[in-house]
């Protein structure tokens, strides 16, 4: 599999994926800010994805949604899916309304960046994992891959799931996906920046 793409992911159904594929890039690309933003990581970029414009998007979050979880049935073995609240919340949301109606048996959990200071001071939200699941996280952008690798702790550390691979709208191709799979993580995107480039 070449890069963790969606095409080489996705066994048949081409056309189908094409047109969904389609439908979401012209969405996301009228999303996309071309020169120098700081983004939470405190690095600068030339490329600024607002993921949120999609993901709570009624269509884009579908499109999204549908995207992902033909990789994930593709994939095989995933038990649960979530990631680092906020980014991954609308797009864990998604996928488990459709895996609901389809038919795929998933476990959904959001991530806290920090533990709740009242209640149960919760860092993972959702019906409880099993030790030993197999999970999947789920981001809009990967950049430095922090943010990803930060769910995996709290989630591995809270839960003993076994966090399998990464997967993302879009991976703005400066260096995230290279520290993940260091990591021993496989990774997917939707799309790569250099998509978006002329």
């Amino acid at each position: 599999m070449e890069r963790g793409g969606i095409d080489e992911a996705i066994a048949g159904d081409s056309g189908a994926v094409a047109g969904l594929r389609e439908r979401l890039r012209v969405k996301l690309r009228a999303c996309i800010k071309l020169g120098r933003v700081k983004l939470s990581s405190g690095k600068e970029t030339d490329f600024y994805f607002d993921g949120r414009l999609v993901s709570l998007e009624p269509e884009g979050s579908v499109l999204i949604a549908d995207l992902m979880l033909r990789m994930i049935r593709e994939m095989g073995g995933i038990d649960a899916v979530g990631g680092l609240t906020s980014g991954a919340d609308p797009i864990t949301s998604s996928i488990g309304v459709l895996a609901y109606q389809r038919k795929v048996p998933l476990r959904l959990f959001y991530v806290r960046k920090e533990a709740k200071d009242h209640g149960m001071g919760k860092r993972i939200e959702g019906p409880p994992l099993p030790a030993g699941a197999r999970a999947l996280i789920v981001d809009d952008v990967i950049t430095t891959g922090g943010s990803i690798l930060k769910a995996c702790d709290i989630l591995q550390e809270d839960t003993g799931a076994k966090v399998v691979g990464a997967m993302a709208i879009i991976d703005r191709e400066e260096g995230g996906r290279e520290v993940l799979e260091m990591a021993g993580l496989r990774v997917w995107s939707l799309f790569r920046k250099s998509d978006f480039l002329p």
